[in-house]
Formats: structure tokens, C-alpha cells, sequence
């Protein structure tokens, strides 16, 4: 085999404050052959999401759409039971990753601090907020969702979606999530290298333009895990497609919740592992 250069370091391009890809010097071996090229790769950094001046949480993700990101989560999360309850959103770069400034109502500052008093002192919690076995998954209300979407309808905008997935298709390493309205069109995509994250994205962004979480329906590049069925309904979502499989939990879950759970969808197949009443 034969050696292959090294790129020299003042080659490689520095990634931005905001940059969501970065450009890289790599080595590319084919054949036995060694090539050096520029390739694109995926930003990822630290997210610390605070609320009312405390920290709460630190997530890797991609550093786009962070005010979506930050009122999703708070949603999904059990955080905020509104999007009215965000009063003020403010993104802080930092040398070692951003900081998401919230400030929420007092009403809800006050429930999530004796939530963190009540974690003070444990240790190695796996799911951090939970101290019990009954705890360790939150049971949403069941959804109350009649719209009813078509099987050629999601399968048109999964391939719809993946054009719009401009991160995607520049690095290769990104998840989405994607609203697709009553119509079958795909009304907006978010990106992130974390499929939760991209999720909590899009119902930020739904949640920020006062969307009917009703009306549509999630299709998601990516497995359906209980996380995904659970913030889902937890915003009132009753439909959600995914590309790949869900977990035996997700579809526990989606049955309890009365959610909508559709996995392996293709161009000419899919299976329905939950609420077949809402697939036309």
C-alpha cells in the first residue's frame, strides 16, 4: 500500500461561530491508491439551553435554527405547555459551544427548579428526571387527531422532503423531520445531526407560527424511537412516517397514545404499526 501525504494543517478551514458544515482536507483510498481531496463534513457542537439564567441541559447538535430548537425542546419536554410561555429567546456564542438564553414564565421557572431540586445528589441516572422505573417514560395524553393522509401521499413526500434537505445532501451525516400538511405537500423541513433534535426543530417551528399539530402529519429520516413517539404526542401529533424501523416501546407507546406510527416507508411499500385508521 502506498503512503499517502498527510494534509498539511493550515490547509484545513476553520469551522465559523454559526457554520452548520465545514470544509476539510481528507485522504481518500481506492484501490490501494490514495487521493487528497476537500470534502464537506457536518458541524456539531455543544448547545447549552438555560432558562431564567440557570442551565438545564447541554446538547450536541447542528448550530441552525437554534430559537426553534430551544421552544421545541422546552415543548416536548414538558417544560412549557405553550409557545406563549418563551418570552424572550437569545443565542450566545461562546469558545466552547452556544448558549440558548430563555426566559419563561415564572410558573413554569418554578416547576422545572424543584424538579432539578428534587435530582440533587443522585447519580448515574441514565434517564436524568427519573427516579423510579414508572418515571423513566412520561406517558402523554392520548392525541385527538381525524385527519387522514394517504399512503401515496406519504410516500410522495418523503422523496419531496429529501430535496430539501440541503445539509444532507452537502455532508451526508444529518437527520430531518418534515410537516406535511392535510394536502400531501411538505410544508417545512429542519435539519439536524441529531434526530431528536431535528424533530424538536420542526415543532419549534410549528409551535413559533402557531401550526394545528392536528392537521398534519412528521415524516422523519430515520428509526422511530418511543423519544420520537413521545414528543410527538406530547404536542398534540398524531401521525408520524419514518424511513427506517421503530422500537418495540415506540409502538407500546404510539398504541397508548392513539398516534399514528408508520415505518419502513419506501416509494412502494410501508408498514403500519400503529393507528391504521388515519391511512387512507
Amino acid at each position: 500500500m502506498n503512503a499517502c501525504p498527510m494534509p498539511s494543517p493550515d490547509d484545513a478551514i476553520a469551522a465559523t461561530e454559526f457554520a452548520t458544515a465545514v470544509r476539510v482536507e481528507v485522504e481518500r483510498w481506492r484501490d490501494g491508491q490514495c487521493e487528497i481531496f476537500s470534502d464537506v463534513v457536518a458541524e456539531e457542537v455543544p448547545i447549552a439551553l438555560e432558562y431564567n439564567g440557570i442551565s438545564h441541559a447541554v446538547m450536541m447538535a447542528t448550530p441552525a435554527d437554534l430559537e426553534d430548537f430551544a421552544l421545541g425542546f422546552s415543548l416536548t419536554e414538558g417544560i412549557l405547555a405553550d409557545a406563549g410561555e418563551l418570552y424572550d429567546c437569545e443565542i450566545v456564542p461562546g469558545a466552547e459551544g452556544i448558549q440558548v438564553q430563555m426566559t419563561v414564565a415564572t410558573e413554569r421557572f418554578a416547576a422545572l427548579k424543584e424538579k432539578r431540586r428534587n435530582l440533587t445528589g443522585r447519580t448515574g441516572c441514565g434517564l436524568c428526571g427519573a427516579e423510579t422505573l414508572e418515571q423513566a417514560v412520561r406517558h402523554p395524553a392520548a392525541v385527538s387527531v381525524d385527519a387522514v393522509f394517504s399512503a401515496d401521499a406519504i410516500h410522495a413526500a418523503l422523496d419531496a422532503m429529501q430535496v430539501q434537505q440541503q445539509l444532507q445532501q452537502e455532508t451526508g451525516a444529518t437527520h430531518a423531520a418534515a410537516w406535511m400538511g392535510r394536502d400531501g405537500k411538505i410544508r417545512l423541513v429542519r435539519e439536524d445531526v441529531g434526530r431528536h433534535n431535528a424533530l424538536d426543530k420542526l415543532i419549534g417551528a410549528l409551535a413559533r407560527d402557531k401550526e394545528d399539530f392536528s392537521s398534519g402529519a412528521v415524516i422523519i429520516t430515520s428509526r422511530a424511537s418511543y423519544e420520537m413517539v413521545q414528543k410527538a404526542a406530547t404536542v398534540g401529533i398524531g401521525f408520524i412516517a419514518a424511513i427506517s424501523a421503530p422500537t418495540a416501546l415506540a409502538i407500546r407507546l404510539a398504541k397508548e397514545t392513539g398516534v399514528t406510527l408508520v415505518g419502513f416507508v419506501r416509494r412502494q411499500s410501508h408498514v403500519v404499526y400503529a393507528g391504521p385508521q388515519r391511512l387512507g
